[in-house]
């Protein structure tokens, strides 16, 4: 009696082993994913400052009209920046052709980043006082009307295989001098990917160099640490794709300092100047 006792409690035990097991697969199968918000690798608020690094004459100025050397424009590119006129633009309304996404991350200000939900970072600039939203997960609606500042889809990028170029992949030597081939390994996210589309025609440069409704915007976002300066920047690649003026993609970059606190943050309206 004594023995069946003791084998009928063991039996009861495994099954509601077995089912509890089987209640926390399926909670976790269950259990809604992870927000953009929490998934991100590093963190993209706060108040960025701008440092002009690069094409400083081209950022920190209007270049003279028809002074567009470092943009492959093409022919027909060439004619619409040859054609610029300022005060045309001013007359017309149209002030923040040079603030649309395409450009606005090369005119040097400040920026503020904050979550406007839980999948969707908000990025705000105090030149031209404009704003962009970064989706995550929700593709361009059909019905999306081009905008100064588009339709971006985010995602979390880094997780392709390393390149050869960060030391995995491919061929090497081992101690032997023999050639061997290191397996691909994968890494976790580690920087914002942003593709913009439905963008009204806007200016590269201020001086009137053109792209196109029919452009489209990619940008990586990646953030890192000075630790000999004790600093944070957040460093922006930005390749422009635009079969109607350019001939081949252009890349563009921009550095942003981390700044404690919203001190110097100035919205200012969009406005077109004349080359000095």
């Amino acid at each position: 009696m004594e023995r069946r006792v003791a084998l009928l409690a063991a039996a009861v035990s495994l099954v509601l082993s077995a089912h509890a097991e089987g209640q926390g697969r399926g909670g976790a199968q269950n259990a809604p994913p992870a927000t953009a918000r929490a998934r991100a690798p590093y963190d993209f608020t706060g108040y960025w400052v701008s440092e002009v690094t690069e094409k400083w004459r081209y950022r920190m100025v209007v270049p003279d009209k028809g002074d567009y050397v470092q943009v492959p424009l093409n022919p027909e590119g060439r004619k619409i920046a040859d054609a610029w006129d300022a005060a045309k633009d001013r007359a017309g309304g149209e002030e923040c052709r040079s603030y649309g996404a395409a450009g606005l991350l090369q005119v040097p200000g400040r920026l503020h980043i904050t979550w406007q939900d839980d999948n969707t970072l908000r990025l705000d600039t105090d030149s031209g006082t404009q704003a962009r939203l970064f989706h995550f997960g929700t593709p361009a609606p059909a019905d999306e009307a081009p905008s100064w500042q588009g339709y971006s889809a985010a995602i979390w990028g880094g997780a392709e295989p390393r390149d050869r170029r960060d030391g995995f992949g491919g061929p090497v030597q081992d101690v032997e001098g023999r050639l061997v081939v290191v397996p691909a390994q994968r890494k976790e996210a580690d920087y914002l990917a942003v593709t913009t589309t439905r963008m009204r025609p806007g200016y590269l440069q201020k001086n009137g160099v053109p792209y196109s409704a029919n452009a489209l915007l990619e940008e990586y976002f990646d953030v890192f640490t000075d630790p000999y300066r004790k600093s944070t920047w957040l460093v922006v690649t930005t390749v422009v794709t635009d079969p109607q003026y350019l001939i081949e993609p252009l890349i563009m970059h921009a550095h942003f300092k981390k700044l404690p606190d919203a001190t110097g943050w100035d919205p200012t309206p969009c406005r077109v100047d004349e080359p000095r």
